[in-house]
């Protein structure tokens, strides 16, 4: 098998890389580099481009004919940017994927694995969600991939393309190698910011502490970026028993929720030093959170995650220590 990953350059589709590469699934990138890193990619097939540009994608698909299906990461993420910058969101996440898929299904590509997101589900009582669940998403980078999914779904329905979307929770973690790791040096959600009041000895912002769950903070399902990566490549192994046409949704996390005081905890209970944290307000698109209590990918893709929170922040400490000389350039 040989797959196409769009933003393979990526945190996330960097890892999916390399389990795919584990796993003896042949790997083609396409990354535009804005976020994404070189270092990942110097051992595969890679173009730098982006996923709208159509002679770009149809000289991937003449150069890897035989491409069996696509993995689309390539994506804007970051919550209050896109508060701040709706017009660049939308561009980015849905303007360009709309281009992308239109190019897939010139150059006969019949099968997409879409990075979704958690973010689209509106909060129930429990804090808790299904693939069923209601969609409410509280962002424009949550909207986006709402739209997406939708968009994607209307494509599928007619025309000759399969789409899964695997929704993914809160990534974490590193490559347990350390092939590759979070890119950003001072990424913006909270185990990077508690990363990042470790390495300055200053305390960590806690944004929020109003929210309807047990400790006033938001709550997420931290899963292992590693455990994401592998999902993906039963996705590709078993795409076509798992989806015959359309589209089709699956949630990726723990099925545990855990609050950002906990994961505060869980963080000090690896770390050499403890960090303290200082309340402050939320930020712009901050939403209370949720996590899945769906099997759908255990009995689908034969998937369960297989590290815990505590692992995730082990090897994200491992990472930030190695991460300036792993990305010298």
């Amino acid at each position: 098998m040989k797959v196409l990953i769009a933003g393979g350059a990526g945190y996330i589709g960097s890892t999916v890389a390399s389990a795919c590469s584990d796993a003896g699934i042949d790997v083609v990138v396409l990354d535009s580099l804005i976020t994404g890193r070189r270092e990942f990619v110097a051992d595969r097939p890679f173009y730098e481009g982006d996923i709208a540009d159509g002679p770009l994608v149809d000289r991937i698909f003449a150069e890897h004919p035989d491409i069996d299906a696509v993995v689309h990461c390539a994506a804007l993420i970051v919550v209050p940017a896109s508060v701040a910058d709706p017009v660049g969101y939308y561009r980015a996440n849905v303007a360009k994927s709309l281009d992308f898929v239109e190019h897939l299904l010139r150059n006969g590509c019949s099968r997409m694995v879409f990075s979704s997101s958690a973010a689209i589900y509106g909060a129930e009582p429990d804090l808790t969600v299904t693939e069923d669940s209601a969609l409410d998403p509280q962002s424009p980078y949550a909207r986006t991939k709402a739209v997406c999914e939708g968009m994607f779904a209307d494509i599928a329905a007619t025309q000759p393309i399969r789409v899964l979307s695997l929704r993914y929770f809160n990534p974490i973690g590193a490559d347990p190698r350390m092939r590759t790791g979070l890119q950003l040096r001072r990424p913006s959600h909270a185990l990077g910011k508690m990363i990042e009041a470790y390495e300055d000895k200053t305390p960590f912002p806690l944004t929020g502490t109003d929210f309807p769950t047990r400790d006033g903070s938001g709550i997420r399902d931290y899963i292992h970026v590693w455990d994401l990566a592998t999902a993906h490549v039963a996705a590709l192994q078993r795409f076509d028993a798992v989806l015959e046409r359309g589209s089709l949704a699956i949630n990726l996390g723990t099925g545990t929720g855990t609050t950002v005081r906990e994961l505060l905890d869980a963080f000090n209970s690896v770390a050499d030093e403890p960090v303290a944290a200082v309340e402050t307000e939320r930020r712009p698109g901050d939403v209370v959170g949720a996590y899945t209590r769906s099997d759908r990918a255990r009995t689908l893709l034969g998937w369960e995650p297989r590290h815990s929170v505590a692992q995730g922040i082990r090897h994200s400490l491992e990472w930030a220590r190695i991460r300036e000389k792993v990305l010298a350039g």
